[in-house]
């Protein structure tokens, strides 16, 4: 970019240093309801996803909807009964487990015939009133976890968190966002899973954006009236003001990020000042930039950085954070026009890694080999590992570049002839690694053949760069550019080379 500012900056750090960071990175990701893991498409970019970065839990909306097919009511003998079918429900939990994914299983919406009104959300039309007997919905409820312990083991299935609907403070999504209605509803559900089988974690109200502290506050209180301990407590988090729509999309503002932080900590005050909620995890079981499966800015470099400063702060206050979703099949607003529509996803169709899947991977990367935090701030998360450091950089200005001299001290003892390191460095960038651009200069091909698709998925991956340096008196040093809207992955390893007999690299590239 021509005349654009650059900030320099350094960044020096100690073996012995220390930072606040807690990396929960892949706990948990987001889906679409879970009957959409009945198609092809979803479980490839699921598998995608998995082998690549490797969550723990899944966790999406309408494990009891219609759909999905578990509830039904008959008439026998002129007396109404009910019945259960798990053959849907099984296919999607073989699926999961052999990618290696276990459900944080969102309990909602309601079945059509024990609904107790007719209204729904979405397109696929998730029924949002009461049930109109708590004794068969929590007969429900026990029934599914009975089944699915069964199925997988007690000793497995107890382990799969469980979350009392989802966002009961919005009126669209719980009738009249009542929260008297929602406390009789997790107090019956918290007890009835209790009852049945007290190692299961039950937490709730999984509350978004609307009064949030008045219901942390007000479920807080009920709780402690009734005697009830949740396990956690689970909210939402997204950091775009109201969108500005324009056809099939959304355009949105960003928010402040500091009162964004600000106000999940508020949450986490809220619940330290009842002495019997003292350090109750919080899981945050969506976040995003922003709230709309039409949201533009989730296909671009920007948001790739966004989430990046994200990932470094939410473990600050929070237990987990789970990213809303994994894949861009999706159907809340509909069925997608275009590839790049700005879908929830780090991967689009055709297994197309958007540049936030990257800060993911990178994120995890880190998780895998850190062995403590040595450095944090608002452009970087540095680790020290076993065999020198790594660290995730970034920037989130559009406008602006940034220059940062890294100085890695301590990372060669005194006296330590075997100094030689490899450098490796991954870069994420509007220059790097765009597919957005890419089908856009095709075009914006709604559904790209499959020679489209395979073009516009090579470049979708990070540039790879690598360098070996040799330490000075303990410590090595290099300057890394960030220019606007880019995620840096970098490894710094001790690596000796041994080269086979006769071979010189430095021959062979200067050979005419």
């Amino acid at each position: 970019m021509e005349n654009q500012k650059t900030i320099n900056k350094s960044i020096s750090v100690k073996a012995a240093d220390s930072a606040p960071f807690y990396n929960n990175v892949d706990f948990c990701v987001g889906t679409g309801r879970f009957g959409l893991a009945l198609t092809k498409e979803y479980l490839d970019e699921l598998a995608f996803v998995q082998e690549e970065i490797g969550f723990k839990h899944i966790r999406g909306h309408g494990i009891f909807t219609d759909d999905t097919a578990i509830y039904h009511e008959y008439e026998e003998d002129g007396i109404n009964k009910v019945e259960y079918n798990y053959t849907y429900l099984d296919r999607i939990m073989d699926e999961y487990l052999k990618l290696g994914i276990r459900p944080f299983i969102e309990l909602g919406f309601m079945p059509k015939d024990l609904a107790s009104g007719t209204q729904t959300v979405f397109y696929w039309k998730g029924n949002t009133t009461p049930p109109k007997s708590y004794e068969r919905w929590c007969d429900l409820v026990v029934a599914l976890l009975s089944h699915l312990i069964d199925r997988y083991g007690e000793s497995d299935v107890t382990t799969w968190p469980i979350e009392v609907w989802n966002e009961p403070n919005l009126p669209g999504f719980w009738e009249h966002a009542d929260m008297k209605e929602y406390c009789k509803l997790f107090k019956e559900t918290f007890t009835a899973i209790k009852d049945f089988n007290p190692s299961f974690k039950v937490g709730g109200p999984a509350i978004c954006g609307v009064k949030d502290a008045e219901w942390i506050k007000g479920f807080l209180d009920f709780c402690k009236e009734s005697g009830l301990k949740p396990d956690f407590i689970t909210r939402h988090h997204y950091t775009i003001e109201f969108p500005e729509a324009d056809g099939h999309y959304d355009y949105s503002t960003l928010m402040d990020e500091e009162e964004g932080f600000a106000n999940l900590q508020s949450t986490r005050d809220i619940i330290d000042s009842y002495d019997e909620y003292k350090g109750l995890p919080i899981h945050i079981t969506e976040f995003s930039t922003s709230y709309t499966p039409k949201g533009v800015i989730h296909d671009t470099n920007l948001n790739a950085a966004l989430i990046a400063r994200q990932l470094s702060r939410l473990g600050d206050m929070n237990e987990s954070y789970s990213y809303w979703t994994f894949g861009d099949v999706f159907e809340e607003t509909g069925v997608p026009f275009s590839l790049f529509h700005g879908g929830f996803g780090l991967v689009a169709a055709g297994c197309i890694p958007k540049p936030t899947f990257w800060t993911f991977k990178f994120f995890k990367d880190l998780k895998v080999l850190e062995r403590g935090c040595v450095f944090k701030d608002d452009n970087a998360v540095i680790e020290k590992t076993d065999k020198g450091y790594a660290g995730v950089l970034w920037n989130e200005s559009s406008k602006e570049g940034i220059s940062i001299k890294l100085n890695l001290e301590d990372i060669a003892k005194d006296g330590d002839t075997d100094n030689e390191y490899t450098l490796i460095i991954k870069t994420v960038s509007p220059k790097t690694t765009n597919p957005l651009k890419l089908w856009h200069d095709l075009g914006e091909p709604a559904t790209p053949n499959s020679e489209q698709t395979k073009l516009i998925k090579s470049a979708a991956f990070p540039q790879v760069t690598s360098d070996r340096l040799t330490a000075s008196e303990g410590s090595i040093s290099f300057d890394q550019t960030l220019d606007p809207e880019t995620v840096v992955y970098f490894e710094l390893s001790k690596s000796k080379v041994k080269s086979d007999r006769g071979y010189s690299y430095e021959r062979t590239i200067t050979t005419r």
